[in-house]
């Protein structure tokens, strides 16, 4: 049974079962190795948006380490250019809903028509070792060994293919998983969710402008849970066209949002000219 009381969701349900064992992964070690603060780019749903993740890699401020939270595929005009990319900044990645239905793993009778369509041209463009690499792919949770208090998910820790877009969505993850910071993707929706005793809120970071590359902080505090989306790469659905994305510092604990502009139009083209459906190139302009 679930209360709203003043924009908040008050929740007394009971627990779900655990989620799948989580990924783990480990940062490189060298002689005199002492457990880093670590800086983190976190990236997710570029859905084959060359030129967005152009433009994010370009405004990135310093890192030493890059988490890709899913959906590298889909949609776009580049899959190839962008899993190449992709592959280069690190390897740390778990699998999104798109990177399973391009590599056959997934059924396209969950897909609309659009998402379909651009699902079996994107597979087709795939070389054979792309195709491979997206069907060995990790299902979330990932966690890092160094960073305890930190895991990486694709929609959510009970369900990979979850979509967390309010707080009632949001409740269960928050209060059946003991993590402290979940990162997130799949809804394309910028900002996350804090959970404070049985109270969980909505957050979206603010931004001054519509068109300009800006920034905006999220101070997490260690006695709370959340939930956190960096944004979408290369397909915002927040109404905010620029490409979306976060930096995670370990030691100061606080989570920077980014939007960035790109040359939206040479993306739109590289859709048009693929003859994919002209709705993933006209969305892009209005971030929906």
């Amino acid at each position: 049974m679930s209360l709203v009381v003043h924009g908040f969701l008050l929740w007394d349900g009971e627990s779900e079962p655990l989620p799948p064992r989580p990924q783990r992964w480990s940062l490189p070690r060298g002689k005199g190795y002492n457990p880093p603060s670590v800086r983190i780019l976190v990236l997710s749903d570029i859905h084959s948006n060359l030129e967005a993740l152009d433009s994010c890699l370009a405004a990135a401020p310093a890192y030493d380490l890059v988490v890709n939270l899913g959906d590298t595929v889909g949609y776009g005009g580049n899959p190839n250019e962008v899993i190449a990319k992709a592959q280069s900044l690190g390897k740390v990645f778990v699998r999104g809903n798109h990177d399973r239905a391009v590599s056959g793993l997934m059924n396209l009778e969950e897909f609309n028509p659009v998402a379909g369509l651009a699902t079996l041209w994107t597979r087709e463009q795939l070389t054979p070792q792309n195709l491979k690499w997206l069907r060995e792919l990790p299902q979330g949770p990932l966690h890092l060994d160094e960073l305890p208090g930190v895991q990486f998910v694709h929609g959510s820790a009970l369900d990979e293919d979850e979509y967390m877009v309010s707080a009632r969505d949001a409740i269960e993850p928050l209060i059946t998983n003991q993590v402290p910071a979940t990162f997130f993707g799949h809804t394309h929706l910028q900002g996350g969710f804090v959970l404070t005793g049985e109270i969980s809120e909505g957050y979206r970071p603010a931004y001054r402008t519509v068109g300009q590359p800006e920034s905006s902080d999220w101070p997490l505090r260690k006695d709370r849970r959340y939930l956190i989306n960096p944004g979408s790469v290369g397909q915002p659905r927040d109404g905010d066209w620029r490409a979306a994305f976060a930096i995670f510092d370990s030691e100061a604990w606080v989570v920077t949002f980014y939007r960035v502009p790109y040359n939206l139009r040479v993306a739109q083209e590289k859709i048009l000219a693929a003859n994919l459906p002209q709705r993933l190139a006209t969305r892009l302009a209005t971030g929906r």
